[in-house]
């Protein structure tokens, strides 16, 4: 596969239209570990990987300090939301 390189951080990288051409060859390298970012224009746009391995996301913690700082308020929902609208 001459058109795959590796780029420092990404791993090996294939132009779109050589993944279009190459995806059975793909396909096997994938399922085999090897991760590959498909190309468009030189700039990452999607990465293969294997069935089942799957990346660890960002878990987003940025509502905690918001929601810890807001009032507690007790009661029914009606006092909640009268309270919301300013009929306290």
């Amino acid at each position: 596969m001459r058109e795959a390189i590796t780029l420092p951080g990404i791993g090996l990288s294939i132009p779109v239209r050589a993944a279009k051409a190459k995806l059975s060859a793909l396909l096997e390298m994938v399922a085999g570990g090897q991760e590959v970012t498909i190309t468009s224009d030189g700039k990452p746009k999607a990465k293969l990987i294997k069935a089942g391995a799957r990346e660890r996301g960002k878990v987003f913690q940025g509502m905690g300090d918001y929601l810890m700082k807001q009032p507690v308020h007790g009661g029914s929902a009606d006092e909640a939301m009268n309270w919301t609208r300013g009929e306290r």
